[in-house]
């Protein structure tokens, strides 16, 4: 990727990056390429599924289509997390009703209408009177009516069928699990070793939990927080801060929180992470029907576009893409939605509106003047030399009405940029630091016109570091008339 005339000519048309699960439907090297050609930037590695000998078939075939497309490719290891389940029945299955009295306790015993064995001692020790316990994604709802020794006794709220390892949640109580299982540590190794971009965090609940993952990664990968536990909205804002990226998994948050209180959830998570320059993901459930339908749903349609209005940085594709009948057709579909969306003045309009306040950093003064003077005269791209990303992170907090070309001597920089609403990154090599800033901008104006950002006679914003080689020195701004 250090080659810049191996880059495939494709001028940005839409800002909003996707995000594609990779799956059985979608994990041969020819499908893999068909998504990244229909608009796939990320790759999403399903930990819940599949092996390491899969996972590692899959990274090996996206690093291929990331060389023959010329264009970095991001991967995400998504963790799967500990999963809370009940344990078996006599007869696989019993039938609660409203008002029932059941008990959850820690013997092997199979259960029946009475009891059933909840094999996680946290649960039994930390729920309270009162707390409320959801069953198979929130079809059963009880409420805790007293704490026993080993045992939890509580009534029915909302019965129905319960059958055997159903999965349980508890919104109302931090439990003292680690987010990180054995499984969860072994598959972090493997993905670490494959070289992935990011590593997405399941079941967070504090600040401490992301902490963890980040002395695991060691800064060989990003952490992307997945925000999937009501307990993380009320951290959120110190949860962010220790993330490098944001996940809103609406699936499980969707569990635990009321339905009418998701969007407000997702809003403020968009908000927050884009004030504190963060990348972040909208997920779950965006073009569900898709799945069985070559088409998408009105509402789904409506909901890919809510987020793109928001600023999300990028929606996902999960069972749509990983498991369903038409992969192409859903990562086509979300393309088009978001390219028509971003046409719209009312998208632009309330971007601007939403332009988050000064962080007081250098670097976010430095990005901001570049966003007020590419508005100024006109440019058809901001152009960012950076080792890190965070000055592309930067202006990409702005969101410009310009196209954002970063580059970066790192291909893992590069490929971690993938993610980030409207940047195109592109890995230049070691050489530039050595050429000094004359270097920079004759590189910038060959890529620019080469990605067909820029014409001759046209203008475009560059911002650097200075001295080059400094980590985290975005000070200069500079136009540059296009010959």
């Amino acid at each position: 990727m250090t080659d810049s005339h191996r880059l495939t000519p494709a001028p940005l048309v839409r800002r909003t990056k996707i995000v594609a699960t990779l799956g059985p439907a979608s994990s041969t090297p020819d499908m893999i390429r068909t998504l990244a050609v229909a608009g796939a930037d990320v790759f999403r590695l399903n930990f819940s599924h599949g092996s390491h000998e899969d996972h590692g078939a899959r990274y090996a075939a996206i690093r291929d289509v990331e060389a023959e497309l010329g264009r970095p490719l991001a991967v995400l290891a998504d963790l799967q997390g500990p999963k809370l389940r009940v344990g078996t029945f006599v007869d696989g299955r019993v039938t609660l009703g409203k008002g029932d009295r059941f008990r959850l306790d820690l013997n092997d015993t199979p259960g029946d209408v009475h009891r059933v064995k909840l094999p996680h001692p946290e649960i039994l020790s930390a729920a309270e009177p009162g707390s409320h316990l959801l069953l198979d994604d929130g079809k059963l709802r009880l409420r805790v009516l007293s704490r026993g020794e080993g045992s939890l006794e509580t009534v029915v709220e909302v019965g129905g069928v319960l059958s055997d390892r159903k999965g349980v949640n508890v919104p109302d109580v931090i439990l003292p699990i680690p987010a990180l299982t054995e499984k969860d540590r072994r598959d972090f190794e493997f993905a670490l070793s494959l070289g992935v971009e990011y590593i997405a965090l399941s079941f967070v609940q504090r600040p401490e939990d992301v902490e963890e993952a980040r002395e695991i990664a060691n800064g060989a990968a990003w952490i992307m927080t997945k925000l999937e536990k009501p307990q993380a909205m009320e951290r959120l804002e110190d949860i962010i801060r220790l993330s490098d990226a944001l996940m809103v998994a609406r699936g499980d948050l969707g569990v635990e929180l009321p339905p009418e209180e998701v969007p407000v959830a997702q809003k403020r998570a968009v908000r927050e992470a884009r004030r504190q320059g963060k990348p972040v993901i909208v997920a779950t459930q965006m073009l569900e029907s898709m799945i069985t339908s070559p088409t998408p749903t009105r509402a789904e349609v409506s909901d890919v576009s809510n987020a793109v209005f928001d600023g999300a940085d990028a929606v996902m594709l999960s069972a749509e893409s990983a498991a369903g009948q038409y992969p192409r057709e859903a990562v086509e579909i979300m393309a088009r939605v978001t390219a028509r969306i971003e046409r719209d003045p009312e998208w632009r309009t309330r971007l601007h509106a939403l332009r988050p306040e000064r962080d007081g950093s250098t670097g976010g003064a430095i990005a901001e003047a570049a966003w007020h003077v590419a508005q100024a005269v006109h440019a058809s791209a901001v152009v960012t030399y950076t080792q890190t990303g965070q000055g592309a992170l930067r202006i990409a907090r702005e969101r410009p009405d310009c196209p954002v070309l970063a580059l970066t001597p790192d291909d893992d920089t590069a490929r971690r940029l993938a993610v980030v609403w409207g940047v195109r990154a592109q890995s230049v090599g070691q050489e530039m630091p050595i050429f000094g800033v004359e270097g920079v901008v004759d590189q910038a104006v060959e890529l620019a016109q080469y990605e067909g950002f820029a014409r001759k006679g046209e203008k475009i914003v560059l911002m650097a570091g200075l001295p080059f080689g400094q980590r985290g020195s975005t000070n200069t701004l500079r136009v540059v008339d296009l010959p």
